[in-house]
């Protein structure tokens, strides 16, 4: 009985460590350098997104456009624009935010496309 308990707990601590214990929801922002749209939101956004509720849930990857796409990532159509954000399960798009209309509608829009597409319950 003990080994089993001693090696449960050494595979929940090994994937911990592994980071195989993530959120399946992930918000790709794609992005460019140099471009006026991605600056403004991580002057407005950046730093406050990881410790909002959204961003526990979706937590945010970036991936730069000009980049060859990562692999796990399934997307419904390539990226066009920047920035675009991207609501992923497991790598495959969900749903996508093309552009940056400011602070208050990126949140708006952000909390609308998790409502629909996950089982997000929303800001307690």
């Amino acid at each position: 009985m003990f080994r089993r308990i001693l090696f449960s707990a050494s595979l929940a601590l090994a994937a911990a460590l592994t980071g195989s214990i993530a959120c399946s929801e992930e918000l790709v922002m794609v992005e460019e350098h140099g471009c006026y749209w991605c600056a403004l939101w991580n002057r407005d956004v950046s730093e406050i997104y990881p410790k909002t509720p959204e961003g526990q849930f979706a937590p945010l990857r970036r991936v730069d456009i000009h980049a060859p796409l990562p692999e796990d990532l399934q997307l419904v159509r390539a990226p066009f624009f920047t920035p675009t954000f991207i609501l992923v399960r497991d790598g495959k798009e969900l749903a996508r935010i093309e552009g940056y209309p400011g602070e208050a509608f990126f949140w708006g829009l952000l909390g609308r496309m998790l409502q629909d597409n996950t089982d997000y319950p929303g800001a307690s």
